[in-house]
């Protein structure tokens, strides 16, 4: 008897379970007060992944993305030690389990990345030596190579993981081997730093503007769901981000973006293409090709951020 097929080229993800309390730090000097991990399945094929703050304040987002014949995991976070960031053996008990529901003789584990920088590829190395598994290196040429860009980046490609096919487009600006992921089977969009609820960081601004572009156009053909990337920077009152470094965020706004924000980050872009730094708006912050004293701003806000008191809100 053959693997049991899950239909994703012939259906869509049942409902999403997006309504959850991500982990966002503790007010708690021990920092012990939280999992090193969140792992939250939003269908039976899907697990959004989320680094607790406690160990590191990036708290990137991870996605896994399982198929019928491999699973993909877009990073590995921001800490590479597996003691204190178990990444490689929660990914395994979340394989395990799938394949417990979906038993296969054989299934392997693809590990990519949204982009190089190094709080989404800290965990690369738990994954050496696992079987059956697949890690894209980080740099440019790799994931062109491994993905089949011949037209870096405005060409999309396909990943097919087993009936789940991803569609992936080239997104620099951020950094040059940026990659945004759309899969029709959850709908997702996944922008990684490119387009997310808190500073964009925009280090070449005429490839921003024109990833973007592809974005907006890739997503006018497509249903999408949500508008997903990697970190969430924003308070729930518009235009405020936490600073720099911060550990507790109990006031944080939603991961997840709508394609109607996505748009508003395009047309925002564009408005501020001719202003050098930072430019705020309600639900994320642009900055443009910042500028060294733009980044001792950053820095020295979150400096004096962790000098104040101990307080239990933003």
């Amino acid at each position: 008897m053959g693997d049991q097929q899950v239909p994703f080229a012939s259906s869509r993800a049942p409902e999403l379970l997006m309504n959850v309390q991500w982990i966002h730090g503790t007010a708690r000097r021990d920092r012990s007060g939280e999992p090193a991990i969140q792992a939250h399945g939003v269908d039976p094929h899907t697990v959004i992944l989320r680094q607790s703050k406690c160990l590191s304040h990036e708290a990137p987002f991870m996605y896994l993305l399982f198929g019928n014949e491999r699973a993909v995991l877009f990073d590995t976070g921001a800490t590479a030690d597996p003691a204190s960031f178990p990444l490689r053996a929660t990914v395994d008990e979340l394989m395990a389990n799938w394949l417990a529901e979906h038993p296969r003789a054989h299934y392997e584990l693809l590990v990519a990345h949204s982009h190089g920088h190094n709080d989404h590829v800290a965990a690369d190395g738990q994954f050496l030596d696992r079987p059956a598994t697949t890690i894209v290196n980080r740099e440019l040429d790799a994931v062109q190579r491994y993905f089949g860009f011949t037209a870096w980046p405005a060409q999309i490609v396909t990943l097919d993981l087993g009936g789940r096919v991803l569609e992936i487009t080239g997104t620099p600006g951020h950094h040059r081997a940026a990659i945004t992921v759309y899969d029709p089977w959850s709908g997702f969009l996944l922008t990684g730093d490119t387009v997310l609820p808190g500073r964009l960081y925009a280090f070449d601004y005429p490839a921003f503007l024109e990833s973007l572009e592809r974005m907006v156009e890739l997503v006018r053909g497509r249903a999408v769901s949500y508008v997903l990337g990697c970190h969430i920077e924003m308070t729930s009152i518009g235009g405020q981000d936490y600073p720099l470094g911060t550990r507790y965020q109990p006031d944080e706004r939603p991961l997840q973006m709508t394609v109607a924000q996505l748009f508003e980050v395009q047309r925002a872009a564009r408005s501020v293409a001719d202003r050098r730094g930072p430019s705020r708006f309600d639900d994320f912050i642009i900055y443009n090709e910042p500028r060294l004293r733009d980044q001792l701003g950053l820095l020295s806000r979150g400096l004096l951020h962790r000098a104040l008191p101990r307080r239990t809100n933003h």
